[in-house]
C-alpha cells in the first residue's frame, strides 16, 4: 500500500512516520528544499534563527510521539527549561514569569493581594481541560459528532466551559489589568480575541505555567531534525524541491501525484500543504469539498511581519522570550480581527536565542527575531515593514536603552508576500484558522476530502493550530487511513 504525503511540516512528518512505522510505503513530496515547512532555518552571517514557531510547549506531546516509536525526546535533541520562561513589557516596566510555580503565585499575590489562592483554582481547572482536551478531544478525526458521545466528555462538558469566552473566565481570577494580560496571553497562539475564544483553551495557560517553557538546544529546527530522522528510520522516502502540480483520477480516487519532474502513483493521498490552496488549486474542481465562498469567509488566525537581525551586540535586559504588551491589546486585536488594518501602535514579540543558545549568534553578538501579528490578506510592501521596524525599534529603545538600529550585522524581513510564495498560504497567514467555538472540532475543515483515499492534515483542519496539535492531526490521520485502507 503506497501513500503519498504532499508537504513535510511537521503535520507531513508525522503522518508519514507513523504509516511508514505501520508498513505503508511512505513518499513524502515537498515544494522547499528541506524538511519543516514553517519550522524551517535562516542561517546566515554566522547567526542561526528559526524562521518559524520558536515556543516549545506541550512537551508532554512531543514525549508521546517520539515513545509511539520506542524513542525518546533525548534521542534527537536536548531540552532546557527557560527560567524565567519569559518576560513581559508593560508601560510602566516590565515583568519576569519566572518557572517556578510558588514564585508565580507569589508574582501574582504582589500584584494583587488575594489572587495567588484564585489562580491555583483556575490552574487546577485548567489541568482538567488540558488532560480532556489534549487525551481525549484533539484526537477525535471530527467526522462525525457520534464520536463526542463519549461519558469522560459528556460529563465533563460543564467543566470544559465551551460556551463561554476566556476572557470572562479570566476576569473572575484577577481584576489587575496586567495579570489579567499575562493570563491572556497564550490565547494569542490560538488566532482569536480572548472574548471569542472559548473558556476551554485556559489548557493553554495549564501549558503555560505548569508544564512551562523549553527550549531545543539548535532551536526548533533541532527538532525538524529529530522528526526528519526518525521518518528516515522508518522508511520514509522524501523528494525535495517537488512541488505538485495536479492529479490524475481513477473512479473517485487518485490514482497519481504529479509533481514538476515526476508523477508518483499511489493508493492514498494525504495533503500537508496549505489545505485551500490544493483544494481550490490542485483538485479538479469536481473533487472539491469546499467553495471558494468558504475558504474567503473562513475566520483566520494572523499573518505577520518578521525580521530576522544579527546585531552586534547584546540587548540588554530581554529575555530569550520577550513580549511587548506596552500598548492597546484590544486596538491591536480590533485591526487583525474586526476591522482588518494596519495597526497604529502594534504588539508585538521578540526571541532572542542567543541568551540561551550561544551557537545561535557569533561571541559577543545576538540573533534577534521580531514578530508583528498583522491581519491576514494585508499585502505588505517595503515602505510599511521599514515603518514597522522603526517603530518597534523606537519602543525597544524606550525600554531597553539600546538602539538596535545602530548594531545591524545582517537583516532579513518575511511578510504576507513570502507565506504565500513558500507555503501558498490562504490569505498570507501564519498560524492557520482561528480557534473559535463555530470552527472547533467538526465545524473545522474535515480531515478527509471528497475523494475516497485523500486526506488533509495540519493547521487547517483539525485539531488546529501550533507545533503540538499539528502532530496530533498527523496521527489522527494515520489512524483514520489504517482503518479505512487496512493493509
Amino acid at each position: 500500500m503506497r501513500a503519498v504525503v504532499i508537504g513535510a511540516g511537521f503535520s507531513g512528518l508525522s503522518t508519514a512516520t507513523y504509516l511508514a512505522f505501520k508498513g505503508y510505503e511512505v513518499d513524502v513530496v515537498e515544494k522547499n528544499s528541506g524538511p519543516g515547512g514553517r519550522g524551517k532555518q535562516l542561517i546566515d552571517s554566522g547567526f542561526t534563527f528559526d524562521m518559524g514557531p520558536s515556543w516549545y510547549w506541550m512537551p508532554d506531546v512531543f514525549e508521546k510521539y517520539f515513545a509511539d516509536f520506542g524513542k525518546k525526546v533525548s534521542d534527537y535533541y536536548n531540552l532546557v527549561r527557560l527560567d524565567p520562561s519569559y518576560k513581559v513589557y508593560f508601560e510602566d516596566g516590565p515583568i519576569d514569569i519566572p518557572a517556578n510555580m510558588k514564585e508565580i503565585e507569589a508574582l501574582f499575590e504582589r500584584l494583587e493581594p488575594g489572587s495567588a489562592s484564585r489562580l491555583r483554582d483556575f490552574l487546577k481547572d485548567a489541568s482538567y481541560k488540558y488532560s480532556v482536551g489534549i487525551n481525549d478531544l484533539v484526537h477525535k478525526p471530527s467526522r462525525s459528532l457520534l464520536e463526542f458521545v463519549d461519558i469522560r466528555i459528556l460529563k465533563g462538558l460543564f467543566q470544559l466551559d465551551l460556551l463561554n469566552n476566556i476572557r470572562s473566565s479570566i476576569k473572575k481570577v484577577v481584576s489587575n489589568p496586567q495579570l489579567q494580560q499575562l493570563l491572556e496571553f497564550p490565547v494569542l497562539f490560538l488566532g482569536a480575541t480572548p472574548s471569542n475564544t472559548p473558556a476551554l483553551y485556559s489548557l493553554m495557560n495549564h501549558a503555560d505555567m505548569s508544564l512551562g517553557t523549553w527550549y531545543p538546544e539548535g532551536g526548533i529546527y533541532s527538532v525538524v531534525d529529530g522528526f526528519h530522522k526518525l521518518a528516515l528510520e522508518n522508511g520514509v522516502k522524501f523528494h525535495f524541491d517537488s512541488e505538485v502540480k495536479s492529479f490524475e483520477y481513477l473512479n473517485n480516487n487518485v490514482s497519481s501525484v504529479i509533481t514538476d519532474e515526476k508523477v508518483f502513483k499511489c493508493d492514498v493521498v494525504v495533503a500537508s500543504a496549505d489545505y485551500a490552496h490544493v483544494e481550490q488549486h490542485l483538485l479538479d474542481p469536481k473533487f472539491r469539498r469546499y467553495s471558494k465562498k468558504y475558504w474567503e469567509n473562513r475566520k483566520m488566525a494572523p499573518s505577520c511581519f518578521l525580521y530576522y537581525l544579527g546585531l552586534d551586540k547584546p540587548v540588554p535586559e530581554i529575555e530569550h522570550h520577550s513580549l511587548f504588551f506596552d500598548a492597546s491589546f484590544d486596538k491591536h486585536a480590533d485591526a487583525i480581527y474586526t476591522d482588518p488594518r494596519l495597526p497604529e501602535k502594534p504588539l508585538f514579540y521578540l526571541n532572542a536565542a542567543s541568551k540561551t543558545d550561544k551557537k545561535a549568534a557569533p561571541k559577543g553578538h545576538e540573533s534577534l527575531v521580531i514578530l508583528i501579528p498583522m491581519a491576514p490578506g494585508l499585502k505588505d510592501t517595503d515602505e510599511n515593514l521599514e515603518h514597522y521596524f522603526n517603530l518597534v525599534s523606537d519602543r525597544v529603545l524606550e525600554h531597553t536603552g539600546m538602539d538596535i538600529r545602530d548594531h545591524i550585522v545582517m537583516k532579513k524581513s518575511y511578510a504576507y508576500r513570502d507565506f504565500v510564495k513558500d507555503y501558498n498560504s490562504h490569505k498570507g497567514n501564519a498560524y492557520g484558522l482561528s480557534n473559535t467555538l463555530d470552527q472547533t472540532a467538526i465545524f473545522k475543515p474535515s480531515l478527509k476530502g471528497k475523494l475516497s483515499n485523500f486526506y488533509f492534515t495540519g493547521q487547517l483542519t483539525v485539531p488546529g493550530p501550533g507545533v503540538p496539535p499539528c502532530i496530533i492531526s498527523g496521527e489522527v490521520v494515520a489512524h483514520e487511513i489504517e482503518k479505512d485502507f487496512p493493509l
